[in-house]
């Protein structure tokens, strides 16, 4: 057991997985000599050479196009996108190709490969790196869609990634690479795709988040704590498949639910969930199902202020909270 950065781990799975199984590689913008833009590539390399570390074109539907292929013919592909906000010429590949192949060969075909992708505000990354696209592929039937929010979780999801024979989207709020460290065993373990966890029992408020945001529930359940309000936080981890079971049972328990993310509010990841729990556990709400999310601008502003206007923070979740509780 050791104490890890989020970035630490995700670069110490890709390193063990490589050693453990010859079929898998990396390729994408950057991430040979220089180790990708966030340096979650670093040292690959130097251990494993160009064929195994392939440095490709600025050209996203070339690095999963490939992808695709190669995982096809024996690889396990893990495709570094530099910015998830720049994964859309891909779209096409991904949702056509990848996501279909399994359903369009009559289970033939499957196509075991990681796409992985630095998510997310509250870096000074303007509109074109602090882009939230999860709602955009968790829409598409044949893709499995991850979003850790600790060092433990990066590592024993990154790891079931790989492993696993169908497509996975695997997003990572790059506030978090650095910011947030946690204790990583150095054992081989994994965290199965599809479980939620419960990161903190309450019994009044069911908050539901993932990603950094999980981190702001937890910050702001301690401060209404204070208040004499009991909340529930459940960090869903993966987005398909969605961890129906684990809501549920705790939005049934405490009989009311926020649902936060970072994304615009109108079609996003959490109106799904919203929708679930009002069909499914309607009977034991004590108040409407409410969502906290991005306002309805097209994207993160590079003014500081105007930045923090638009991300969702601790206090702002406090601020949901409450008016939930007090319903």
């Amino acid at each position: 057991m050791a104490l890890k950065t989020f970035i630490e781990a995700i670069r110490e799975t890709l390193a063990d997985e490589m050693r453990r199984d010859p079929s898998v590689i990396v390729l994408g913008e950057d991430v040979g000599k220089k180790g990708g833009v966030f340096l979650a590539t670093d040292g690959l390399w130097a251990e494993f050479g160009d064929d195994r570390v392939i440095d490709t074109p600025l050209t996203e539907s070339l690095i999963v196009g490939a992808s695709i292929g190669a995982s096809m013919n024996g690889l396990r592909p893990v495709a570094e996108i530099q910015f998830a906000d720049f994964i859309f010429p891909a779209f096409n590949q991904i949702l056509s190709e990848a996501a279909r192949m399994r359903y369009r060969s009559n289970n033939g075909f499957g196509v075991p490969m990681t796409i992985r992708a630095p998510y997310g505000g509250g870096v000074h990354g303007a509109l074109y790196h602090s882009q939230s696209v999860e709602a955009f592929f968790a829409h598409i039937p044949g893709l499995k869609i991850v979003i850790p929010s600790t060092p433990y979780d990066a590592k024993g999801l990154l790891r079931s990634s790989i492993r696993d024979d169908d497509p996975v989207l695997f997003f990572e709020h790059k506030k978090m690479y650095r910011s947030v460290r946690g204790d990583v065993p150095d054992t081989d373990y994994v965290v199965p795709l599809g479980r939620a966890s419960v990161t903190r029992e309450g019994s009044q408020v069911t908050v539901i988040a993932y990603g950094l945001m999980a981190h702001y529930a937890l910050e702001a359940a301690d401060v209404v704590s204070d208040e004499g309000i009991s909340v529930e936080v459940v960090d869903l981890r993966t987005l398909r498949p969605l961890d129906r079971e684990t809501v549920l049972h705790s939005v049934r328990k405490t009989g009311k639910c926020l649902v936060v993310y970072e994304d615009n509010r109108f079609g996003g990841y959490g109106a799904e969930v919203a929708a679930m729990v009002s069909e499914e556990a309607f009977d034991y709400l004590d108040g409407p199902v409410t969502r906290l999310a991005g306002p309805e601008v097209p994207g993160v502003p590079y003014n500081h202020a105007l930045e923090d206007w638009f991300m969702i923070n601790p206090e702002k979740i406090a601020d949901a909270i409450r008016r939930l509780a007090a319903y």
